[in-house]
């Protein structure tokens, strides 16, 4: 098969494109013609900062495709199943494999494009607002790095949920077209002063939940902006910097603090449900993703360039030979 893979870490220009041996089903596994690739923020945090378990090493969280493959021990599916899998790497190739429980039917109407876009970050985002966040109707949440996929899916959530939704973006362009997702308000974090705008728009009081996607020097002012025994959601860290919490500055404002890794639920019956309905909720066009743009597999370093450094809008995804 046709693969991306690195033997150490840094820079996109690590990857090289090229062939490798097949992968062979296990017992509880599938293997998976892949047609599109959803690019994650766990891809490029991994190849800037994970040593690889084995080289060469494939990336690469999630894709969608067909199953061409099953291990003696599968239940679920067959092939020709029209799946979308995740595995902590292996998806930046032509052939995927999966755990069984890592592998969630597609709908026969729903875009395998769009499909390869889901388990990550639509499970990732209602784990952070609802699941672990707390979040009720009438509550306020600000949601940094909202224009990304995570942040997008967090927004539509959110405003369906009945709550007041902040948003933060790199351009008032950006905000405004997030607005068709249901935000409500929208800072400029380039120019504006983060807690300063929230206690203005929320009249001092402060927000009940942060959703944190980007991590590094912000995170200053998203405590500032949350109110006394606020919630603060650790989920990314897309700015490349890694922040901490001092032990005071959590006492003081009774701050309550929980890391997300929808990750290491994806196996468990609850997620399979969640992921089903949201699913069914994107087929329907209750919510959406947006891909902001498309490139092949073999352009995969282009790619990974482009998530870290063109701000795209929604999803980025690689095109493989299958689709």
């Amino acid at each position: 098969m046709k693969a991306i893979h690195y033997s150490a870490n840094g820079g996109p220009e690590v990857m090289t494109y090229g062939d490798l041996p097949d992968p062979v089903a296990g017992p509880e596994a599938i293997v998976i013609a892949v047609a599109w690739i959803s690019i994650e923020g766990g891809d490029l945090l991994n190849r800037r900062v994970t040593p690889p378990v084995r080289v060469p090493f494939v990336p690469g969280y999630q894709a969608s495709g067909t199953v061409v493959a099953v291990g003696e021990r599968v239940t679920r599916f067959k092939v020709g199943d029209r799946v979308v899998g995740f595995n902590w790497n292996g998806s930046h190739a032509e052939l995927f494999e999966v755990p069984e429980h890592y592998a969630y039917a597609v709908p026969a109407d729903l875009d395998l494009r769009l499909a390869a876009t889901i388990p990550v970050a639509f499970g990732t985002a209602h784990d952070s607002l609802f699941e672990y966040g707390g979040l009720k109707e009438g509550e306020t949440v600000l949601v940094q790095g909202a224009a990304g996929g995570v942040g997008l899916a967090a927004v539509q959530f959110a405003a369906q949920a009945g709550a007041t939704v902040i948003g933060t973006a790199s351009s008032a362009e950006r905000l405004e077209r997030m607005q068709l997702f249901g935000l409500h308000h929208g800072i400029n974090y380039r120019t504006d002063d983060i807690a300063a705008r929230v206690h203005e728009i929320t009249c001092g009081r402060g927000v009940d939940l942060v959703i944190d996607l980007a991590g590094g020097k912000g995170k200053e002012a998203l405590v500032q902006s949350l109110r006394g025994h606020g919630r603060y959601a650790v989920v990314g860290a897309s700015s490349g910097d890694l922040p901490s919490f001092g032990f005071f500055e959590l006492i003081r404002k009774a701050m309550h603090a929980v890391g997300i890794s929808f990750g290491r639920d994806m196996h468990t019956p609850r997620a399979h449900r969640l992921l089903a309905d949201i699913m069914h909720q994107i087929g329907d066009g209750t919510i959406t993703m947006p891909i902001d743009r498309e490139f092949h597999l073999s352009e995969a370093v282009e790619a990974h360039r482009y998530v870290a450094d063109g701000h795209p809008f929604g999803r980025v995804v690689m095109k493989a030979a299958s689709a």
